[in-house]
């Protein structure tokens, strides 16, 4: 296990991403307990991108149910097909929102968030739980973020 994250700060948003996935990788390797590996995933995340919020919600009894997170408080359920998160659920895809307050039905967990991504992890081919990102920030997040955080799913999905 990694014990501690080796990212320059001064390197852009690609470059971090480059060197955290593995970084990730290797920090969840050897572990099965799913909590802890998605509170290590959760926190360096956060650490390393410096996201407001950065969380995990969980498929259970056909609700997302607040997982291992990173940031102020959060909802605690959402429902299928409500919000971002539940749209991710519900659509099997990653849900880029550049500007939340235009996203129908969004659900503010917090006024601070400005923009979202939420990327969903797949358990014998549904989704078993959904990585959500908040930025405090108007479109932070593009297709570089989309990219990397989907490869983070795809070693998520390993341990699930």
């Amino acid at each position: 296990m990694a014990e501690e994250l080796i990212v320059a700060q001064s390197a852009d948003k690609a470059e971090k991403y480059k060197i955290l996935v593995p970084q990730i990788e290797a920090l969840v390797q050897g572990e099965n307990d799913v909590v802890a590996n998605l509170s290590n995933v959760a926190a360096a995340l956060k650490q390393t991108m410096n996201f407001f919020w950065v969380g995990f919600y969980l498929v259970k009894d056909n609700q997302l149910v607040l997982g291992p997170f990173q940031g102020p408080i959060a909802c605690t359920r959402i429902n299928f097909g409500k919000g971002v998160c539940g749209a991710s659920w519900k659509e099997k895809k990653t849900i880029v929102v550049p500007n939340v307050d235009e996203f129908p039905g969004h659900i503010a967990c917090s006024s601070a968030s400005k923009s979202e991504i939420v990327l969903p992890a797949f358990k014998n081919a549904e989704v078993a739980l959904v990585l959500d990102v908040d930025s405090d920030e108007l479109n932070d997040f593009d297709e570089t973020d989309a990219k990397a955080l989907e490869q983070v799913m795809r070693i998520v999905e390993k341990f699930l």
